[in-house]
């Protein structure tokens, strides 16, 4: 993709709509909506990295209620021909095909590869890269498992949304102080992740959400990973603007 002059392209991911209640997101989804307003006025494409909803799960003829502010804009969005890309994180990963059919917007499962202006960036959520973390790697697979979904859709809405609602609040990527502080190069699985694909292939850019944490990293001389950080604590987003890439904090 080439950016146009005086274009971006915007990045952004944790907002975990929905929690901890509904109505304790609402104001962090009217500040997140009034941005994407104004972003839209000179947006060559917007990246959505993943849990943008707390909990999302699709049944056949059902999503959950509410955030209708967030759905809306990105739908006016997309119309007036802005290209908007959406990768699933931990807390939406039984996202399907809701928002290609309804907002023409497509959903990506794993990192993707693009180039903009010559620059070549690798992005997505983050959870799940690098070594360790071996407990929820195994737990993922199981909650992937399309057996497990259709078992899964089997709970009235009424019951298996509140449910899974309850136990997304209570996960440690929401609520976990110690995901608030930066445990060091050797220790942040995402900084390792980006070193091996470095090793068999150049980026300059990694861009990735699901740490919370807002971080720019330089990576040897010309790669740089950065975590968008969130929409909870922080406000948060990344901008490309054709030559640099900078990692912002909003101010509504």
């Amino acid at each position: 993709m080439k950016i146009p002059e005086g274009k971006k392209v915007y990045f952004s991911s944790d907002n975990h709509l929905g929690a901890p209640t509904m109505e304790a997101s609402r104001d962090r989804e009217v500040i997140f909506v009034k941005w994407l307003d104004e972003i839209k006025k000179d947006a060559a494409a917007i990246f959505l990295l993943g849990d943008l909803f707390d909990f999302w799960f699709e049944y056949k003829h059902v999503v959950p209620k509410g955030f209708v502010r967030t759905l809306g804009k990105l739908a006016e969005i997309k119309d007036s021909g802005i290209p908007v890309y959406f990768f699933v994180g931990n807390h939406d990963l039984w996202m399907n095909d809701y928002f290609e059919k309804e907002l023409n917007i497509p959903v990506y499962h794993a990192p993707q590869e693009y180039e903009f202006n010559s620059k070549k960036f690798l992005i997505g959520h983050g959870d799940g890269l690098g070594p360790g973390d071996k407990g929820y790697k195994r737990m993922k697979k199981v909650f992937t498992n399309p057996f497990s979904q259709w078992l899964y859709r089997w709970l009235h809405p009424d019951l298996g949304v509140p449910l899974a609602q309850y136990f997304s609040v209570k996960n440690k990527m929401i609520s976990g102080e110690e995901d608030m502080e930066f445990l060091g190069e050797d220790k942040e699985f995402l900084i390792q992740y980006c070193k091996r694909k470095l090793e068999s292939r150049h980026y300059d850019y990694f861009l990735f959400g699901h740490r919370h944490l807002p971080l720019e990293i330089k990576l040897g001389e010309n790669s740089i990973y950065i975590n968008t950080g969130d929409w909870i604590n922080h406000y948060t987003y990344a901008e490309f603007d054709g030559k640099d890439l900078k990692l912002l904090e909003y101010n509504s």
